[in-house]
């Protein structure tokens, strides 16, 4: 017999739409997945200290937050199982998903698999993340670790010149270093970004490395055209360079952006496929948040259950 529902990913996205669909009887199954860091729970599994989440006043650490979710979600009754999803079929209801250890049908599907931030593999990336290093201003940026310090913004497009002008509210310079002649944003941002006296482009140059033991402390440049190498200080790193959407388990089976980033129609978490929602990450490319997860996540639940309801699944 079929499952009502299968989520796909465990981060606040995945665990809202499970608190909301087990309390609503449909006893969801989970695939909670390795994709952040390999550990479940999404990007917040990577995150040292979460300020802008409500409902903790001093703070709370990433996988804290994520422990407290996922522990409400079993309380409720998920089902959770710590594998990938690493093969679904959308062809026919009920629907398959599947994993190494595990192939479930199910009458509706919740994908919440996220995104994962693109990086650099520095050779003092793995030691020094988390501690200087990230791959979201908005998220960090206002940490006590990064106030008051010249930080460096990697990138070139959108994304990197609305990071660097928004790290200018607490950083005392930043740079943004761009490995081509000129930016690829839009205009007005590339403006906005070239007339901020607190911000200098670093043209033509690439970050080979983040220097610094338990804290960055520098990144090494090396200029594209010339080769020549250098040092420069700085208290942060922040990876403006984009995302991948966790999509490839879907195998194009549902309707997409250019950047594979999940289509939804406007007004819900409903994808080209009925019976197949998206929430979280995996279909937002613009805010990114733990917060704004969380709410599509609870917003998938309630399409999902009305789905349910009028295909009579739901109890």
């Amino acid at each position: 017999m079929a499952e009502k529902l299968v989520i796909i990913g465990s981060g606040p996205a995945g665990h809202t739409a499970a608190i909301y669909t087990a309390r609503a009887a449909l006893s969801p199954v989970m695939f909670e997945g390795f994709s952040a860091g390999g550990i479940p729970g999404g990007q917040l599994m990577t995150t040292t200290e979460v300020e802008n989440y409500p409902g903790f006043p001093d703070g709370v650490d990433g996988q804290e937050l994520m422990a407290h979710m996922r522990k409400q979600s079993l309380r409720f009754g998920t089902r959770i199982f710590t594998e990938d999803a690493t093969r679904v079929d959308l062809s026919s209801r009920p629907f398959t998903v599947a994993s190494s250890a595990h192939e479930v049908k199910a009458e509706s599907i919740i994908v919440a698999a996220g995104a994962t931030a693109k990086r650099l593999n520095l050779p003092g990336e793995a030691r020094l993340w988390n501690h200087g290093m990230s791959a979201c201003a908005v998220c960090d940026g206002a940490l006590p670790v990064f106030r008051n310090k010249p930080l460096v913004v990697i990138g070139g497009g959108d994304s990197a010149c609305e990071e660097s002008h928004f790290l200018t509210k607490f950083a005392s310079r930043v740079y943004l270093v761009h490995r081509r002649g000129e930016l690829r944003a839009s205009k007005i941002m590339q403006e906005r970004v070239l007339k901020d006296p607190k911000i200098e482009v670093i043209w033509n140059s690439v970050v080979e490395d983040v220097l610094g033991k338990t804290a960055v402390e520098a990144v090494r440049l090396r200029h594209a055209q010339t080769n020549q190498t250098r040092e420069l200080p700085c208290g942060g790193v922040f990876y403006a360079i984009g995302f991948t959407p966790n999509t490839a388990m879907l195998a194009g089976q549902v309707e997409t952006d250019k950047d594979g980033y999940i289509i939804t129609k406007p007004g819900s978490t409903q994808t080209s496929v009925p019976g197949v929602f998206a929430c979280g990450d995996v279909q937002d490319k613009k805010y990114r948040q733990a917060i704004t997860a969380a709410g599509s996540g609870c917003m998938a639940a309630i399409d999902c259950e009305r789905f349910l309801a009028e295909s009579d699944q739901a109890v």
